[in-house]
């Protein structure tokens, strides 16, 4: 209602950060201002607080934060929907602490999630915050090896000083809280202002909710659709905010956020003797990876302890036999605590009728899971956190180290008889393991009295792997990685403990952990226990040594010229204040209304009933919408008509979308969407995986081959021959603005006009036409900008805006839809799992002779774009030639919700398959991968097998330019010696090429046009086909027609893409938009009717010199559109004769990594990128697209993983179970270079396009990874090819790492259980 938009909503679950504010309120120990997500804070929990949003702290119009003018300028903002949560984050951190350290950045940002920019550059501008002032290392390297110096990408000396002293000052009024009684549509908020009527109201209201951060209570009252009449908010009790030191421990309030418990554990910490902080270092520890700093700022202790599944703390509690004082208040609850127990923790709780009792936190605190013994009369007052002396120590181990769930943690304490290294007493918790945390009682108790040493450790190892058990079906799935964790958790301590013993006891030669035969060799033993070792492998930004190398412009080019420049991001600064516009933004119209969809929870099976009636008398609804209402055609779908708007008599895969329901508010439709009861019958088969559709034969037509040469023959030739098969997971696009709509009829001749968030403006127009049953000039499609893209609304985005559109049409009045988090994954698929087989001959040397790939692609329950994933069969053989090829795809009709393009459309999977195949054949000949790799690659004249001649090939430049700079002898040598030195920690080495064609493979697509107008004012508006998703298309057509056009950028404006402007586009999509609509933009702009107005002589035009008149004299028209196709493209797989591609764009990547052999997890240590981009047209954009398609592609293939039942429903379905890179998973050594001297005569201006080459370069992270577990295998004995599917997730690597802990948690039989998640 304000109109402030700015704060945008990405996963309303507090997971992505893109919704953070700043909140100022008085607290007596947390710094007044801090970072929250403004999606979990209820409105009514900002009482007595100031809310800043981005809005707030500068503006276009008017000045600029300095928070907002170097994220922009350091050209750390694409599509820039998670820009003004990242810019929030910062102010945060700087109001609080105006000269922060790095460390406290990369703190600030662990809630903060970014799929566009690789995150480099958003650390690198706000670094020249901190006290270490930092600049990129700028380096071009041409052809004849001299080094250029070319301008740097920015200039820190542009940036504006920050002022503390002009901040606004915290408003005085608000700090007094009082108490607040708030009556919402169904929940009563209550806020007491002392301990007594929080008792009061406790006892009058039993059952209700304790709410101080929401960080639960907001993601059960949303996703699971619970509801709690009652909030309680203790956020301001005196009482429960106190924070006492005693000579126990610490006591904290309740309510004090685990923030407030961090800062003052660290101070502690500092302060302490070293005996007293183990407890408190542990803590720390699990603080470290526990959420985002968002919600760390509001959350609080008991929350972290009782709710969070699994949680280290959790193990961490029952190990050490945490107690819970619970009283009546107001007894000395503190004293008693620490009287009764004083070597543990101690939850101090109050009864308003009850006396006070205590409660051991062991194994039956939890009665099930997220609950706990308390009664609903009980509060809790404060917790005491003590010193102790103990050997113990915490462990969680995650799929992503920063901000994720657990899937294994485990807290261990153990006692030694004074003066030995006999245990007296021994705690083994585990979390993970069941629906609670559990104690290994039988492995303890029979430890008890043992030396601690070799014996023990076998025996623990072997109780451990008997007592730690799961059903192969357990909730959570990795049941093997699982079991193997609590081995290699116990083994971890093992170690820390040995260590410490050893610096203890006198005869420390006695417990030094021999080399061999045992495998626990550590030979450089730290002096941290293992835990905070793996912490210094998680290098923070802090250490990163980047080089970002652009191209220097011609020698005489033109300053006016900016073509070729790093010109920032034309929309970056308004992205940085929250002014740009999103699709969402769009102020609301008169008697607009919301709509929600309704999905189908079957994935196969016939609709009998749909009943809305319970629907239809909710609180605002106004409609539902079904298939009946749909006024053209219910057959829909971008290349094939296959697909339904509404599903009617059948549903084909879980989210398949039935109808919708129309409300008032967005709140009031899905509550009343989940409302709507359908019943159906089960149909059979049901197919979710491409084994199922192997079996049942379920493929979509045609079912492409292509052949070169003879395999046959060429088999017969190789002196080796070796067969292998590869799984490439799918992945979710996770643009961080979800799909939306908004449809406004026009009232008449059946116009409608709609504002879309799609990468194809024509295919939505066409498609809402098709369901409404009008003409296509009765539908206009305007799109201004999107959150990202990706490939994900080239076509799926279509799925939500016929439906708007039908229920727009039908109520005659303006709908608004936005899909959520969970939704949008639900229904819009992502990109195709790949399954491949081959079988590879090759001689001795290494060269390859003839090679035979199957792929099987997932396509889902329609074929939409699916065709075009043929693509993989075009980079079957990646950048290696091969004379003798046979490769055949086919697409597999399964009953999920189908797949679709993603950043590389097929390419990433088929390369991926061929670089498992030639990393096997190195293998199997004992010779270097790098060796292999060089030998096989293309060279100028080459012939792929679709029989196109490569011509002005760079591969050979940037794999030498890469290995250079990567000083890759040296590191090789630096890894080899590095594994001979780590048993349990191991580092590997990979090279890896990419060679990426340019074209739409769909022949007709390669086609684009352009409008120019230019009015009396010398100004331009620039209309192209191409839409805007953060890649910087606006920018560089910008920057082409200011060059043609001859005028500064200033004058030439782009307001959208719309489809009354440019009919008829393609798709913004195969990296080609720069090329197709660059081309017709110059075309356009070349044209003699721009010269008048721009100060050029023209003998047929006269300026009328009256200013109060526009008329012009003998005027030619002053706008002209162009339009432009690429030619002699055209490829026929029947005769493998045309040419598929326009040109190639090439680039290689160097990585090492680091992986822990115990638990799985990976660190990326290094990486060199080296990419030919021809002469790019802004090194900036470049650059940026270069970094975070590499990122995106370090998620495919080593993070993120889509988790379906077997029954077809999708478990991951937001931030909190699907991870992406954050900004600790990037390289801690990054490089990345241009390539110079390499123009391409194929495009605008001699450029090469550079969307999605750059993804799958990190498969050099992929094989890196391999390459470590490679080195780990051999300690166990084992050699030779192995199989690692993708991603190469923590679960992967340790169960690749074979050792005698994993052979002690063998696998159940497959066929033998109903697993919890299959592999699709």
């Amino acid at each position: 209602n304000l109109g402030l938009t700015g704060t945008k909503l990405g996963c309303a679950e507090g997971g992505c950060g893109a919704c953070t504010v700043m909140i100022s309120k008085y607290h007596p120990h947390l710094g007044r201002h801090h970072s929250v997500n403004s999606c979990l804070a209820p409105v009514c929990s900002l009482h007595h607080c100031a809310v800043t949003t981005v809005e707030g702290i500068g503006s276009v119009a008017g000045k600029l934060h300095p928070v907002q003018e170097r994220i922009a300028m350091s050209h750390g903002s694409q599509c820039g929907f998670c820009t003004p949560g990242i810019v929030m984050s910062m102010y945060a951190l700087l109001r609080n602490n105006p000269t922060p350290r790095m460390v406290d950045i990369e703190e600030a940002f662990q809630g903060n999630l970014c799929r566009c920019t690789g995150y480099r550059p958003i650390l690198e501008g706000y670094k020249t915050f901190t006290t270490c002032r930092f600049q990129v290392n700028v380096l071009t390297v041409c052809c004849q090896g001299n080094i250029l110096l070319p301008a740097p990408l920015y200039n820190p000396a542009d940036f504006q000083p920050l002022d503390p002293t002009q901040e606004i000052i915290f408003p005085p009024e608000l700090m007094s809280p009082t108490r607040l009684s708030f009556m919402g549509e169904r929940v009563l908020w209550l806020q007491p202002a002392s301990l007594d009527e929080l008792l009061d109201l406790k006892a009058r209201y039993p059952n209700a909710k304790l709410v101080v951060g929401n960080t639960e209570v907001g993601i059960e009252m949303k996703f699971k659709n619970l509801l709690y009449p009652v909030i309680l908010a203790p956020s301001y009790i005196p009482e429960l905010n106190t924070i006492e030191h005693t000579d126990l421990g610490i006591v904290f309030g309740a309510s004090c956020s685990l923030t407030v418990l961090g800062d003052v554990l660290k101070t502690a910490v500092a302060s302490l003797p070293t005996h007293q902080t183990g407890v408190l270092i542990a803590v720390l520890e699990q603080l470290r990876w526990f959420a985002g700093l968002q919600i760390r700022n509001v959350a609080v202790f008991f929350s972290m302890l009782t709710c969070s599944f699994c949680t280290s703390t959790h193990a961490l509690s029952v190990s050490l036999s945490i107690s819970l004082i619970i009283c009546l208040y107001p007894s000395s609850l503190s004293l008693f605590s620490a009287s009764r127990f004083p070597c543990s923790f101690s939850l101090s709780l109050l009864d308003f009728l009850a006396g006070p009792r205590v409660v051991v936190m062991d194994e039956n605190f939890f009665p099930g899971y997220r609950r706990t013994i308390l009664t609903p009369e009980e509060i809790l007052l404060s917790v005491l956190i003590p010193y102790t002396s103990q050997y113990f120590a915490a462990y969680k181990q995650s799929p992503r180290r920063e901000d994720d769930i657990s899937i294994v943690t485990s807290g261990m304490s153990v006692t030694f008889a004074e003066g030995t290294a006999v245990v007296k007493e021994m705690a083994l918790s585990y979390g993970g393991m069941a629906a609670t945390t559990v104690l290994a009682k039988y492995t303890a108790s029979g430890l008890l009295g043992k030396q601690w040493g070799e014996e023990l450790l076998q025996d623990a190892c072997a109780s451990l792997a008997k007592e730690m058990t799961l059903h192969p079906s357990a909730p959570g799935g990795m049941v093997t990685y699982r079991r193997a964790l609590t081995l290699s958790l116990f083994y971890k301590f093992y170690l820390t403990v040995q260590r410490k013993l050893a610096a203890e006891v006198k005869n420390a030669c006695c417990y030094q952990v021999p080399r061999s035969p045992c495998e626990h060799s550590c030979p450089h033993p730290p002096l941290l226990p293992y835990s905070d070792l793996h912490l210094s492998l998680c290098l923070s930004f802090l250490g990163v040594c980047v080089c970002v190398s652009d191209q220097a412009v011609p020698e005489g080019q033109k300053e006016e010229d900016v073509v070729g420049r790093p010109m920032m991001h034309l929309s970056a600064m308004k992205q940085a204040t929250g002014e740009a516009i999103y699709c969402d933004d769009i102020p609301l119209y008169e008697n607009e209304l919301h709509l929600c969809l309704i999905t189908s929870t079957k994935a196969h099976a016939r609709i009998l009933s749909i009943d809305t009636s319970e629907a239809d008398v909710m609180p605002g609804v106004v409609t539902c919408v079904l298939a009946k209402d749909i006024p053209g055609s219910n057959v829909t779908g971008p290349a094939f008509y296959d697909e339904t708007v509404l599903a009617d008599h059948t549903v084909t895969c879980v989210g398949h979308i039935i109808g919708a329901v129309v409300a008032d508010t967005q709140a009031h439709a899905k509550r009343a969407a989940s409302a709507v009861k359908v019943s159906y019958e089960d149909l059979q088969p049901v197919i979710i995986t491409i084994q199922d559709a192997i079996t049942h034969q379920s493929f979509y037509q045609p079912i492409r081959t292509l052949q070169r040469g003879d395999t046959k023959q060429g088999f017969t030739q190789a002196d080796h021959v070796l067969e292998g098969e590869i799984y490439m997971g799918g992945q979710e696009h996770f643009y961080l603005e979800t799909n939306a709509t908004v449809a406004v009829p026009k009232g008449e001749d059946g116009e409608m006009e709609l504002f879309v968030s799609t990468q194809a403006p024509a295919k939505t127009q066409a498609l809402v036409a098709k369901a409404l049953g009008v003409p296509a000039n009765r539908v206009v499609v305007r799109v201004k900008r999107m959150g990202g893209g990706f490939g994900g609304k080239e076509s799926r985005s279509t799925i939500l805006s016929t439906v708007v559109a039908v229920a727009a049409h039908k109520l005659k009045r303006p709908v608004r839809c936005m899909l959520d988090r969970d939704e949008d994954m639900l229904v819009t698929g992502g990109r195709h799992p790949f399954y491949g087989q081959y079988k590879v001959g090759y001689m001795k040397s290494g060269k390859v002779v003839a090679l035979k790939v199957t792929f099987y692609s997932n396509a889902g329950n329609s074929m939409d774009l699916s065709f075009s994933v043929s693509r993989a069969l075009f980079h079957m053989e990646n950048s290696y030639n091969i004379a003798n090829v046979w490769g055949r795809g086919y697409p597999c009709k399964t009953n999920l919700p189908s797949n679709t393009a993603f950043r590389g459309f097929g390419g990433p999977q088929g390369m991926l398959v061929a670089e498992s195949w030639i990393n096997d054949v190195a293998q199997s000949l004992g010779l270097p991968t790098e060796q292999v790799r060089r030998l096989n690659l293309y060279k100028q004249g080459d012939t792929t097998p679709y029989s196109q001649i490569l011509e002005h090939i760079t591969l050979d430049r940037c794999w030498d330019e890469c290995l250079e700079t990567a000083h890759y002898k040296q590191r090789r040598a630096a890894v080899d010696q590095y594994n001979r030195n780590h048993r349990w920690t191991k580092r590997g080495l990979a090279i890896v090429p990419t060679k990426f064609g340019i074209s739409f493979t769909a022949l007709f697509l390669n086609q684009a046009a352009a409008l120019v107008h230019i009015y009396t004012d010398g100004s331009v508006l620039l209309t192209h086909g191409g839409t805007e998703m953060g890649q910087g298309l606006h920018t560089k057509m910008v920057q082409v027609a200011s060059r043609c056009l001859d005028i500064p950028t200033s004058k030439i404006h782009i307001t959208e893409t719309s489809t009354s402007t440019v009919p008829n586009t393609s798709p913004t999509a195969a990296s080609a938009s720069s090329d197709l609509n660059g081309a017709a933009v110059q075309c356009n702009a070349m044209h003699s009717v721009a010269n008048p107005l721009l100060g050029r002589q023209h003998p047929d035009i006269i300026l009328n010199p009256d200013p109060n008149l526009t008329l012009v004299a003998h005027l030619m028209p002053l706008f002209r559109r162009a339009f432009l196709r690429t030619p002699d493209l055209g490829y026929d797989f029947e005769t493998n004769a045309g040419r598929a591609f326009n040109y190639f764009t090439y680039g290689v990547a160097c990585s090492e990594v680091e992986i822990d052999c115990l638990t799985g997890s990976n660190t990326n240590l290094h990486t060199t990128i080296v990419m030919d981009v021809g002469n790019s047209l802004n090194p900036a954009l470049d650059i940026g697209q270069v970094e975070g398609g590499f990122i995106q592609g370090v998620g495919l293939f080593t993070l993120e993983e889509l988790k379906y039942s077997p029954q077809g429903y999708l478990f991951t379905r937001g931030p909190g179970m699907y991870k992406i890179p954050a900004f600790g998973d990037i390289p801690t050594d990054l490089t990345v270079s241009l390539l110079r001297d390499a123009p391409n005569q194929k495009a605008i201006f001699s450029s090469k396009a550079v969307g999605e080459p750059p993804l799958f370069l990190a498969a050099s992270v992929f094989f890196a990874i391999k390459d470590a577990i490679t080195a780990a295998r051999a300690e166990s004995g084992l050699s030779g090819p192995f199989r690692l599917d993708s991603p190469a997730t923590p679960e992967r690597i340790r169960n690749a790492c074979e050792d005698r802990f994993t052979k002690m948690c063998p696998p159940a039989l497959p066929g033998t259980f109903t697993p919890w998640a299959v592999t699709v």
